[in-house]
């Protein structure tokens, strides 16, 4: 079962209130995205690691529900 991108969007969210979000869809498959998501909580802290919160944001969907998601992460400038 493939995942929408306002899903994805929202389980950001409640981890990062926030974020701001931007979700494409890859290849319109619904299992294919590209996430750009900008934090403050992200401030200081290394690349790895705010994958990691995202990732974990997902709740264990990646890899089931969420084939492939390219991410991009930052603090606001």
């Amino acid at each position: 079962m493939a995942m929408s991108a306002s899903e994805i969007e929202a389980l950001i969210k409640v981890a990062l209130p926030d974020a701001r979000v931007t979700i494409e869809d890859l290849a319109g498959d619904g299992d294919h995205y590209a996430a750009s998501v900008v934090s403050e909580s992200f401030r200081g802290i290394s690349r790895v690691r705010q994958h990691q919160i995202v990732y974990a944001a997902l709740s264990g969907r990646m890899g089931g529900e969420l084939h492939a998601l390219a991410l991009q992460t930052s603090a606001p400038e």
